[in-house]
């Protein structure tokens, strides 16, 4: 089984399209290879893929890579995905399936100046993003001497390359599906590049050189019950 480092939090017909969006995208990926899926929800809203088949363990790994797994056990040094969850004074946290939660104090964000909310800011980072972390075994208590965790560094050079783009729109609480879907009934089909998904409910709008950003956002927020940020370069 591969627990998938994506959040399914969303509910009623939203929660059924959100899980059909997630069984297309796993069979894109493992449909031809000799396995059989069956997808399952966990009580932390991370979905599980149990697989069994010829090639169940290509299967996993195919998933690893993809969205990333979340794991029993967090080992310092090695690198993880968790879903941002909350953010305050002291830095971001994330949820890596550890009960608590990960926290990657400010000052190990490396995204520059400013506080965990300016920094979310400046990236656009909407709640449930899935962001990699290396674990360092810290608890964030103030007697605690274990090196504490950061964000990887493959995650920083993504978050900068967002700044240096042409502007991104992201958006949480909806499938790829339904974002492009509405940026299309909202007029704005060559506002945009694409559409990357982020995690199974948190889309990334790559904007055309010509696209305002903000504007976008207002253009297109009526029609998406999601939170919406804005990257501008």
């Amino acid at each position: 089984m591969v627990v998938l480092a994506t959040k399914l939090y969303v509910e009623g017909d939203a929660r059924e399209r959100a899980l059909d969006s997630l069984r297309s995208l796993v069979d894109n990926e493992v449909g031809d290879l000799a396995v059989e899926f069956d997808l399952g929800v966990r009580h932390d809203e991370f979905p599980s893929v149990t697989i069994e088949g010829e090639d169940a363990t290509v299967a996993r790994n195919v998933l690893r890579e993809e969205f990333g797994e979340i794991v029993p056990d967090l080992e310092a040094g090695e690198t993880y995905v968790g879903t941002l969850e909350s953010w305050d004074e002291s830095g971001f946290v994330l949820d890596a399936g550890q009960g608590d939660g990960v926290r990657i104090p400010t000052d190990e964000l490396g995204l520059g100046p400013g506080s965990a909310e300016q920094i979310r800011d400046r990236y656009g980072l909407v709640q449930h993003v899935p962001l990699q972390f290396v674990y360092g075994g810290a608890d964030g208590s103030a007697d605690d001497d274990a090196v504490p965790s950061r964000l990887a560094d493959a995650e920083r050079d993504r978050l900068y390359d967002w700044s240096r783009g042409n502007g991104r729109l992201n958006v949480n609480c909806a499938t790829r599906a339904e974002v492009r879907a509405t940026l299309n009934r909202a007029g704005h089909a060559q506002d945009y590049v694409t559409v990357e998904r982020l995690g199974l409910l948190e889309q990334s709008v790559v904007c055309t050189e010509s696209t305002d950003p903000p504007g976008l956002l207002a253009s297109v927020g009526e029609y998406l019950p999601a939170e919406l940020r804005c990257v501008v370069p």
